[in-house]
């Protein structure tokens, strides 16, 4: 490695990002940090990231991407308004952190975009691509899969060679003073992780009453808004029935949540849109591990390329496939798994 290569870092004021830092540093990167306002839920962290660059000796640029970031509040209420559960983190992920930042990362005249996520990018022949974190309980690759391939090649992720433990002690060794840090909620836009009051509070107009009921229509209740439910969801359905039911559909349109018993959100397979391919496009089926959620350990499953969307039959029926969210698909590379692409579940197939 080149030790003139400038690398500009996201620093939140975390461990992960900070921690990046440092190891960047250690070998021998000139690194410039950039902390991102994205909303005013997250500006209380500036003075953080200021900190923790003010300890590295970096200097620290700040964006206000408010008016940017718009765009990802837009997709976030407009899934939901087409009673789709939506994943806010993929969408910016591509156009904000690996998107706009990698643009103000060029004009910087940095040869590398450098972040906090726990995933590798690993070079085989030449050719960069997106493999599974070290510590797979940690592994973030499933929100990484949407950036742009071309990007891959200008990504360092130290993060994706060490466990979370491994991260907090390195900052302790290093005297970063944020091993201790909490978690950052999932949603960073998101006021204590209620995204239905943030929702709701965005567009009041979801904020309806509907029917919920059975696969066959009968009525078993009401509720106050398709958007306070996803599939698959078992608990606080505002029902009481004598044996366990589960949210197996959600109807924008007709205002109505779909309850059923556990079988009728068993599904064989998909149909993914918008395919973002990490490897040569395929012209022919593969075979492929597919996550259809972030917490997913993902399951084997037949991928068919159809031009920009493909058709994903698993081996044995999966649970709570949900339109809206990613399905990624990984191919397994020596003793780990590589991105081959991503898309969004658009429906199910039996």
């Amino acid at each position: 490695m080149s030790k003139k290569q400038k690398v500009v870092v996201a620093l939140s004021g975390g461990v992960d990002s900070s921690v990046t830092t440092a190891l960047l540093l250690e070998r021998g990167y000139d690194c410039q940090g950039v902390f991102m306002i994205t909303s005013e839920t997250n500006r209380h962290a500036q003075a953080e990231a200021k900190e923790v660059a003010g300890r590295l000796g970096i200097e620290l640029t700040v964006l206000d991407l408010r008016t940017e970031f718009e765009v990802i509040l837009d997709y976030f209420s407009g899934e939901y308004k087409q009673a789709r559960t939506p994943n806010p983190c993929v969408v910016c992920n591509r156009l904000i952190k690996f998107g706009r930042l990698w643009e103000f990362a060029q004009d910087e005249g940095a040869q590398f975009l450098a972040t906090g996520h726990y995933a590798r990018i690993l070079t085989e022949d030449g050719v960069p691509g997106l493999y599974q974190g070290v510590h797979l309980p940690k592994d973030q690759s499933y929100v990484l899969s949407m950036i742009n391939r071309k990007v891959l090649g200008h990504v360092l992720l130290p993060m994706g060679d060490h466990s979370k433990d491994e991260a907090r002690q390195i900052a302790t060794r290093l005297g970063l003073g944020t091993e201790s840090k909490a978690e950052s909620q999932e949603i960073c836009f998101i006021p204590d992780d209620d995204y239905v009051a943030a929702l709701e509070q965005r567009c009041p107009e979801l904020v309806r009453e509907g029917r919920i009921v059975d696969s066959e229509g009968n009525v078993l209740g009401t509720h106050e808004g398709v958007h306070r439910y996803t599939i698959g969801q078992r608990r606080g359905l505002g029902v009481a029935m004598g044996t366990p039911y589960y949210v197996t559909a959600l109807d924008a349109a007709g205002n109505t949540v779909v309850l059923g018993p556990k079988e009728q959100v068993m599904h064989c397979g998909l149909l993914a849109r918008d395919i973002n391919w990490l490897i040569d496009e395929p012209s022919e089926p593969f075979q492929a591990t597919v996550k259809i959620r972030y917490n997913d350990r993902g399951k084997p499953a037949t991928v068919v390329p159809q031009g920009r969307r493909a058709r994903v039959t698993f081996d044995q029926p999966n649970s709570a496939i949900t339109p809206g969210q990613l399905a990624v698909f990984y191919i397994d590379a020596d003793d780990t798994r590589r991105v081959a692409g991503a898309g969004w579940i658009e429906h199910v197939t039996d």
